[in-house]
């Protein structure tokens, strides 16, 4: 007869793993800690035949047998909810349009579309990269959802989170010393580009715009090589750059917003689910 593993089993097995012990594992599975004692003797002993967690006093590691589980446990426990939410929620299918600039794409997108296809596995994601001065003329229903970088004040949707907008230098050089100061900003009409020459002028600042792009990742490489100084989000700053401030003769400049959007017209379950997860994906 074919063994089966029951999948509360494993899921009782994950939460100990995630949570570290067993009394915070059984408050997660809403079980009593001997009720989650007896699950992981019950997968030991009569499934799997092989010892997965070694006790040492508080201290608790997985066998080799228990680090090969987990890995085939989370997938079967994806696969299960995953399945459940596509059966029970037949409606769960559909396409969602979503325009971001290239700015957040690396940062922020791939932890909230992971999500979003964890339980919506069935919707299709169209993604549509352009720059927020271009995705705020494209509210007329040609995209569902829109991220946008906004002035402060000037917010019109969902403020995803506020964040400082900084000046950035390789680590390695220092064209920042250089007069004129060589700058690589973003293109026309861009409010981050008017905040950094108008406080530099006001600063008294000899610069030159030396580099100009509608893409982060080209401004990216232009300060990463130490051919120019930028200036944007703070939480957009890579390792390899460090951050200018007024220590370094160079003027604060104003926050930003990052907002999201909805066309009018724009209301489904998928639609709103993918709202619901990258408003949760820009909390982290």
């Amino acid at each position: 007869m074919l063994q089966t593993i029951d999948h509360e089993l494993l899921r009782t097995f994950v939460a100990i793993v995630d949570h570290g012990s067993f009394t915070r594992a059984a408050e997660a599975v809403n079980r009593t800690q001997s009720a989650v004692s007896m699950q992981i003797k019950r997968l030991e002993e009569d499934v799997i035949q092989r010892p997965l967690i070694e006790r040492e006093g508080r201290m608790m590691r997985l066998t080799s047998e228990g680090s090969t589980l987990l890995g085939y446990a989370r997938r079967i426990l994806d696969l299960h909810g995953e399945a459940l939410n596509v059966l029970r929620t037949p409606d769960m299918v559909g396409r969602v349009r979503v325009g971001v600039p290239d700015d957040y794409v690396m940062r922020f997108l791939p932890g909230i579309l992971k999500s979003f296809s964890q339980t919506w596995p069935m919707v299709d994601v169209e993604v549509h990269c352009a720059p927020s001065s271009e995705l705020l003329s494209r509210q007329n229903g040609s995209l569902d959802l829109s991220i946008v970088t906004r002035e402060v004040g000037h917010e019109i949707g969902e403020i995803l989170r506020r964040d400082e907008t900084v000046w950035v230098v390789a680590d390695s050089h220092s064209p920042h010393q250089q007069t004129p100061l060589p700058l690589a900003l973003f293109e026309e009409p861009c409010f981050c580009r008017r905040h950094a020459c108008n406080a530099l002028a006001r600063a008294g600042r000899e610069y030159r715009i030396a580099y100009s792009s509608p893409s982060l990742a080209t401004l990216q490489a232009v300060v990463g090589a130490g051919l120019a100084v930028s200036a944007w989000m703070r939480s957009l700053v890579t390792p390899g750059m460090r951050i200018l401030d007024e220590a370094d003769g160079f003027p604060a400049l104003p926050d930003s917003s990052i907002v999201l959007l909805r066309a009018p017209e724009a209301h489904s379950p998928a639609i709103d689910g993918l709202a619901s997860h990258i408003i949760e994906g820009f909390k982290h």
